[in-house]
């Protein structure tokens, strides 16, 4: 059996030590994750459509959450472009009830952001809890951080899930690609107006689409979760789901606010 020298046996004990910081550190920003969520479920709503006259008259069809005096932030391609006016279908956010019932709001569409994917919504009836916005200039690689909304909703039904993650990068909306036969117009389209998404080490699945992705600690906002949008341009050769998702940076959620003035 080979001797250990006297800097090898520190190192060799040190590593037990490291191990248990690392986890210790995890550990806390984990055992914060319950009491953030269950604050983030109250402004977490599902978005979709509503009509009377429609064999299925709700359709929920991706997730928002509460920015401020009934409005909602969620992604632009959960809000369908064409209702059918004539038979009275609208806009609706979703949230549960009380007796295990659904609760429904009309809503209608106050601005959009194409270029980002982000829609802002006002809904009727009573104001509903509102989040934290954060800032992108705070959003680091390796923190831990989370989303909340109704993944599956169409199969799952109006039971809100929560997920871990950790921001694996800042990366630019388009990949490189290996020639210019890979380039595609949605990618091109990208190319020519780039802007950096965060790059999650986490699955999200139809119906996460505009989710808040926010810190364990603080439940800040720093961003929406947006899988369809962005693969169609980063991940086109890799089939879903590839275990990473993304979300477009808090900041472009102020700036639709602020275009729209709301605070």
């Amino acid at each position: 059996m080979p001797t250990l020298t006297p800097s090898k046996r520190r190192h060799v004990s040190l590593i037990p030590v490291c191990a248990a910081v690392l986890l210790l550190v995890s550990g806390a920003a984990v055992a914060d994750l319950p009491e953030t969520a269950a604050k983030m479920k109250r402004s977490v709503v599902a978005v979709g459509t509503y009509m009377a006259v429609r064999a299925t008259q709700k359709q929920p069809r991706g997730t928002g959450f509460v920015v401020g005096p009934n409005h909602v932030v969620t992604n632009a391609h959960v809000v369908p472009g064409n209702l059918d006016e004539g038979r009275r279908e609208t806009v609706a956010v979703y949230r549960p009830g009380s007796n295990n019932r659904t609760e429904m709001r009309k809503a209608k569409l106050v601005a959009a952001d194409r270029e980002h994917d982000l829609a802002l919504l006002r809904f009727e009836g009573g104001a509903l809890p509102a989040v934290t916005l954060g800032r992108s200039a705070d959003v680091r690689e390796g923190q831990w951080a989370a989303f909340t909304g109704y993944p599956l909703v169409g199969a799952l039904g109006l039971y809100s899930a929560t997920h871990r993650a950790v921001v694996a990068a800042l990366a630019p909306i388009a990949a490189p690609v290996g020639s210019g036969r890979e380039l595609t117009p949605e990618m091109i389209k990208r190319l020519s107006a780039p802007f950096k998404i965060l790059q999650l080490d986490a699955t999200a699945y139809p119906g996460n689409s505009g989710s808040p992705l926010y810190d364990v600690d603080t439940g800040r906002v720093i961003g929406v979760i947006n899988s369809v949008y962005v693969k169609r341009t980063r991940e086109s050769a890799i089939k879903d789901p590839s275990g990473i998702s993304y979300a477009i940076p808090v900041d472009y959620v102020r700036e639709l606010m602020s275009k729209a003035g709301v605070r």
